[in-house]
């Protein structure tokens, strides 16, 4: 159990933001065994998102659910020979190929019996007087990095934006009429979580156009492959020339070239959030249905905007009542965050 791992996995957490919270792990990995081939697995968009770090080695694509990709999953890892897997999301998926191929060490969180069972390092779920507590999700990923004892390396979360991210963005940006030298806020309006996460589209055409007249900044729209009708519908109302990028709209390579040339970003609470966090650009987050604690970490250059209503955080995907977390939450809110955060 003491011995040097030769070579580590290390399961991605499924969504973009999770998986940038998770980048102090795989520093701290490398960090502690600089000889051993570090592999990052997840889903295959998130290999866009993480290429360019030296933190890891090589990206194992896991794109398929049910029955036969368990098995495709299983038979890849037992001919990979891993010393240690380190387990990053929850789901007994995650763990079951893993202990399957008789990874010697497996560490993750045990949030039932079958988990627990399928773990070699199984850690509590965080809880205080026996409920249930989040935790800012970097710390609760290295405190499985932690009981393999692997020192931290910081919290800090890093990305790397690529020349050929940055041509092609710049391209993006002159075919939308946006200047070379165009002060942009990012504007990132969608969420996959689900509609509870969005903030009306008025509201982000709002505070745009107060953005536009108050700082100079110009808002490009940063859609996800299904949210281009919310961005069309955003620059539509918009009156100061907001420009949506839907055809195409950029991917997870685009996207940090694209808030690297910001100087700004505004955004639901989601995935973009962090890759602004990483990338050192200040943001504004519009948050409703979800828990501040989950994300509350790196706040100094992030203004979370929150409606302390009786309902918030629910964590629903979809609002069974009249979303008054966010509908009420004023574009006005956003605007002033941006002001304070960008100073004079």
């Amino acid at each position: 159990m003491s011995q040097s791992p030769r070579r580590i996995l290390v399961r991605i957490p499924t969504w973009v933001g999770d998986a940038v919270m998770a980048t102090p792990v795989l520093r701290a990995l490398r960090a502690a065994h600089p000889e051993a081939e570090i592999v990052a697995e997840g889903r295959p968009m998130l290999q866009a998102l993480l290429r360019g770090l030296p933190s890891f080695d090589r990206f194992l694509d896991d794109p398929r659910a049910g029955l036969a990709g368990l098995v495709a999953r299983t038979r890849r890892l037992r001919t990979e020979g891993f010393d240690w897997a380190v387990l990053l999301p929850d789901s007994q998926r995650a763990a079951l190929a893993p202990a399957l191929t008789r990874i010697p060490r497996r560490a993750g969180y045990a949030r039932d019996p079958l988990r627990r069972l399928l773990l070699t390092d199984a850690l509590p779920v965080p809880r205080h007087d026996g409920k249930r507590v989040a935790v800012p999700m970097t710390e609760r990923y290295l405190r499985i990095t932690r009981a393999l004892g692997v020192p931290d390396r910081g919290q800090a979360l890093e990305l790397v934006v690529s020349d050929a991210a940055r041509e092609r963005v710049a391209k993006l940006l002159a075919r939308a009429g946006v200047a070379a030298d165009e002060p942009i806020v990012v504007v990132t309006p969608g969420a996959n979580f689900g509609g509870s996460k969005l903030w009306p589209t008025e509201h982000f055409a709002a505070a745009c156009d107060g953005l536009r007249r108050r700082r100079g900044l110009r808002a490009v729209l940063s859609p996800g492959p299904e949210e281009l009708s919310i961005a069309r519908e955003i620059a539509a109302a918009s009156r100061e020339g907001a420009v949506a990028l839907v055809d195409p709209s950029p991917g997870l390579e685009e996207l940090k070239a694209l808030v690297e040339r910001s100087a700004l970003v505004l955004t639901n609470d989601t995935g973009p959030r962090h890759v602004a966090v990483a990338l050192g650009r200040p943001a504004v987050v519009v948050m409703g249905p979800t828990d501040p604690a989950i994300t509350h970490q790196h706040m100094e250059r992030q203004r979370v905007l929150r409606e302390e209503v009786s309902c918030s955080p629910c964590q629903l995907k979809r609002c069974p009542i009249d979303h008054r977390c966010m509908t009420r939450l004023q574009p006005e809110r956003a605007i002033a965050a941006a002001e304070e955060l960008l100073g004079s």
